[in-house]
């Protein structure tokens, strides 16, 4: 039986789990307007939760005229990953930000907690939430070290950011609430008070399904979108059409700043080796979206593998049962995943809405006038 067959089974038996997810429908994703990056086909909901076992929940905040913000919880698998960990990387592409964790996971190669992302004066607060819900797992009574991996994005134009308004119950709600199936987007978790080229930025995801002939892995990928630059859709230039892009003018001294996380996971048996080349070539899904990695951008990925033969149990022990996808075979992996970074930045803007707050509003992007650029350029049908 195919590889893609198999996950397709998988998916189908998920189903029942998929209750209360849920996707808000009045906002297109990119494809609705024929926005299709790349060769390769997305798995059944376009999301990182195509691989099997990966799991997404939210905790949206939004308190009063001035708290716009939220927690994102990404799960390599639903089991314990202190005890049962996966291999993973980190890539910076500009390291202005804060991403805890991110030194153990490069220097050992490996995850031991779930993902946490949320905005930049919560890091501590979330990783301290995470940390204490970790040690009260059964199997934890011992453990006397653990290596939380939290990312953030500065969402200080929408929220309050200075009251770090994250606290343990909201921690244990994304992680409480994390499921497989369709992921919802946008103004959602850790994107509700994000901005992405002057527009409302938020969460995104995407997936693509390699051919049983390349291997026939899946990869996912989520994004949480928080950045500047000159945006581009599919090649056509939407930031300079709509009169809103980076250096328009230069006397206020817009560069583009601000910060992308980006999580991939995949299915193949990869080693961390490996899964910093995977890391790496969501940049470049990054830049066709129009960044330029400011000098004030936190470009972040963390890429991981789900695949149970390179798992690595806590007692260090291997049950490696078959060899990691070789050299020579990942340049389909690269591909899918540049496609797939890039078609979740663009689902994060068509799907996130306008969030007002007392320090003003940022609009979401004017579905309208952007579907008209498309069909001009051929790109959305009549």
């Amino acid at each position: 039986m195919s590889r893609s067959i198999v996950n397709a089974l998988i998916c189908l038996l998920a189903v029942p789990a998929l209750v209360g997810q849920g996707v808000e429908p009045t906002r297109p994703r990119a494809r609705d307007l024929g926005v299709a990056p790349g060769v390769f086909v997305p798995g059944r909901w376009n999301a990182i939760t195509d691989v099997a076992g990966v799991q997404v929940g939210h905790r949206t905040i939004m308190r009063g005229d001035s708290v716009r913000t939220g927690v994102t919880a990404i799960l390599p698998h639903p089991s314990n990953l202190y005890l049962h960990r996966v291999p993973a990387a980190v890539v910076v592409g500009n390291g202005f930000g804060k991403l805890l964790g991110s030194t153990q996971v490069n220097e050992l190669g490996e995850l031991e907690s779930p993902i946490l992302l949320t905005c930049t004066l919560c890091v501590w607060r979330a990783a301290d939430a995470l940390v204490e819900r970790m040690l009260e797992q059964p199997g934890m009574e011992q453990v006397r070290s653990l290596n939380p991996v939290v990312a953030e994005t500065n969402d200080g134009r929408l929220n309050a950011i200075r009251s770090r308004p994250i606290g343990p119950a909201d921690v244990a709600e994304a992680l409480r609430s994390a499921v497989s199936g369709p992921v919802s987007e946008g103004s959602v978790g850790a994107g509700t008070g994000t901005v992405a080229f002057g527009w409302k930025g938020g969460i995104g995801t995407s997936s693509r399904q390699l051919p049983d002939r390349l291997g026939g892995w899946m990869v996912g990928v989520l994004v949480q979108t928080n950045f500047g630059g000159v945006l581009q859709i599919a090649g056509v230039p939407v930031g300079k059409a709509l009169g809103r892009y980076a250096f328009q003018d230069v006397s206020n001294q817009d560069g583009g700043d601000g910060s992308i996380i980006m999580v991939v996971a995949t299915d193949a048996p990869l080693s961390d080796r490996s899964l910093r080349r995977i890391g790496s070539r969501a940049l470049l899904g990054l830049a066709r979206t129009g960044s330029s990695a400011s000098n004030g951008s936190g470009d972040y990925v963390i890429a991981f593998s789900t695949a149970l033969s390179v798992r690595r149990p806590v007692n260090g022990t291997s049950d490696v049962s078959q060899p990691e996808v070789g050299n020579n075979q990942m340049s389909g992996l690269f591909q899918a995943v540049v496609e797939a970074t890039e078609e979740a930045i663009y689902n994060s803007l068509f799907q996130a809405t306008t969030v007002t707050a007392r320090s003003g509003t940022v609009e979401a992007l004017p579905i309208d006038r952007v579907r008209a650029l498309l069909i001009a350029a051929g790109i959305s049908p009549q």
